[in-house]
């Protein structure tokens, strides 16, 4: 993930005094995000497959293609568990001459892409329930039933695998809405159907499917609006830019902080880029420990570039 030169802060003074430039790697942001979620993903996809398979076959046997259609459905999700995992084990590759930051941007694409697949399966169930508006159909019994509870245990469990991880890393959400979504339709299935076995209200079917829908339609906006976000480089949620201005321009002998650029590598890891003005002078490679250990501990900004000035001229050419 990136360039792993932990606690190191690089100044250079240059031929010109008036710059210094330091770069800090000082842990990456990590402590967030402690876990490695590989175990979980290989559990995830082994499971979902498994049961694709059991699925499939039961919707053969039973002649029934609501089954055969559920199963195809969860095909989507072993999809997006393997977005997720791609994303994240690409995320480990090193640095490289080409991408010097390496391909943390991974998971920053495999979390957008899972919002989008998310969105077709939600257009998938839509197509389906309003045909099923038109023209209702009987359900094919307690074997559906049955599967379907299946669905929401297998579907729950592979969920819990990701849990730990949603809130800290928007890549891991995206593979753990997947499948908690899933044991909502899995779920939808199993209301409609008990419904419909002792009423005959097949008009229930297709109004469940919509609840679920609009439930599904409502986390996946938030997992696409972050993902995009994050895709064009705002600053990562949970991290307040005037506050990393105050604390960088709090610092002793700054008078002005200028370019001040923060930028997400990855779902997990943060990238500053900040000009100060110290008239006093280069402050020393202790001031740029300092300050770099600061944006690590307070805002989890592991990748840090600081350029010291000591005249307000240069800040001037720079200023936009």
């Amino acid at each position: 993930m990136g360039e792993h030169h932990h606690g190191h802060g690089h100044s250079h003074r240059g031929q010109d005094a008036g710059h210094g430039h330091s770069h800090g790697h000082g842990g990456h942001g990590h402590h967030h995000m402690p876990t490695d979620f590989g175990r979980a993903f290989a559990i995830g996809t082994l499971l979902n497959i498994a049961f694709v398979v059991i699925e499939g076959g039961a919707g053969f046997w039973f002649d029934s293609v609501a089954l055969l259609a559920d199963a195809g459905h969860n095909l989507s999700d072993v999809l997006g568990l393997l977005i997720a995992w791609g994303g994240m084990e690409l995320a480990k590759r090193p640095a490289t001459r080409r991408f010097t930051y390496g391909l943390g941007a991974s998971t920053i694409l495999a979390a957008l892409a899972n919002a989008l697949v998310l969105l077709l399966a939600v257009g998938a169930i839509l197509l389906e329930t309003i045909q099923r508006l038109g023209s209702p159909r009987p359900i094919d019994g307690w074997p559906v039933v049955w599967v379907a509870l299946a669905g929401i245990v297998v579907n729950l469990a592979t969920a819990m695998l990701f849990a730990g991880g949603r809130h800290g890393d928007v890549n891991i959400r995206g593979a753990y809405l997947h499948m908690a979504y899933d044991a909502a339709v899995s779920a939808g299935v199993v209301v409609a159907g008990l419904v419909i076995l002792w009423t005959g209200a097949t008009w229930i079917d297709p109004l469940v499917s919509l609840i679920v829908v609009a439930i599904i339609l409502i986390g996946t906006w938030g997992l696409l609006s972050e993902s995009l976000l994050l895709a064009l480089q705002a600053v990562p949620r949970g991290i307040d830019a005037h506050a990393v201005e105050a604390l960088l321009a709090a610092q002793p002998g700054v008078i002005r902080v200028h370019d001040l650029h923060i930028w997400p590598m990855s779902t997990t890891e943060t990238a500053l880029t900040a000009h100060l003005v110290v008239p006093g002078g280069h402050p020393g490679d202790a001031f740029l420990a300092t300050v770099r250990d600061r944006l690590e501990h307070d805002f989890a900004i592991g990748h840090a570039t600081i350029q010291i000035e000591t005249g307000d001229d240069c800040a001037m050419a720079h200023a936009h």
